[in-house]
């Protein structure tokens, strides 16, 4: 089996996007900055979501790819890719590595700067909470010996099989500005654990 199709078999994931061919750079800027945001990944242009080769032009596609990375996307995104050759026909592979300085932002429908996600095979516009997390990593803080009152009243509130922002609000008896606050810490010190969907996102302590 040849490389290609090896990565084609794996099917899309958190780290692996086909596309059957980019017809708009704005929309996938999003998808390449939610890669830059988690863990880094690659797009495969010219491969139908069925993992079917249908070959593109790749000059046509990194010319979209470019403009996607020097006009939608802030900061501008760094890329490397490379064209595979399968029975004649041609895939662009497009390798964005993990960011540095995230969150890397992308326009959304009504041109406006968000930052995205990405989640399984799924680009997800991160929430304020992600946000937070992502702006704490900047100045790394060790987890204190002690808890005072409000993280202690926060962590008694989420079960393990999780809980919405939005029940915690109604369940807590703090201000949201407060809970937001201490549940970027949780996340952030991994005593807190957010699993983001395209539904909802759920907060949870471990098992």
């Amino acid at each position: 089996m040849s490389e290609l199709k090896s990565l084609i078999a794996q099917g899309e994931h958190q780290q692996l996007d086909f596309k059957f061919r980019i017809d708009d750079s704005k929309k996938i800027a999003r998808t390449l900055c939610a890669f830059a945001n988690t863990d880094g990944g690659r797009l495969l242009i010219g491969v139908k979501d069925n993992g079917k080769v249908a070959g593109v032009n790749p000059n046509e596609e990194i010319h979209m790819i470019q403009a996607a990375v020097d006009m939608y996307c802030s900061p501008k995104l760094e890329f490397e890719h490379r064209v595979w050759q399968e029975n004649m026909k041609l895939v662009l592979d497009i390798w964005i590595p993990k960011s540095e300085l995230k969150p890397v932002m992308a326009f959304d429908e009504e041109g406006r700067l968000r930052a995205y996600v990405r989640v399984e095979d799924s680009t997800l516009m991160a929430n304020k909470i992600l946000l937070g997390v992502w702006k704490r990593e900047s100045f790394k803080e060790d987890r204190p010996q002690h808890f005072g009152e409000n993280e202690i009243e926060l962590l008694k509130n989420i079960p393990v099989h999780g809980i919405t922002l939005s029940k915690l609000y109604r369940t807590v008896q703090l201000s949201k500005r407060d809970i937001d606050s201490l549940l970027i810490r949780l996340v952030s010190w991994e005593l807190v654990q957010m699993k983001i969907s395209e539904t909802e996102t759920l907060y949870s302590v471990p098992d």
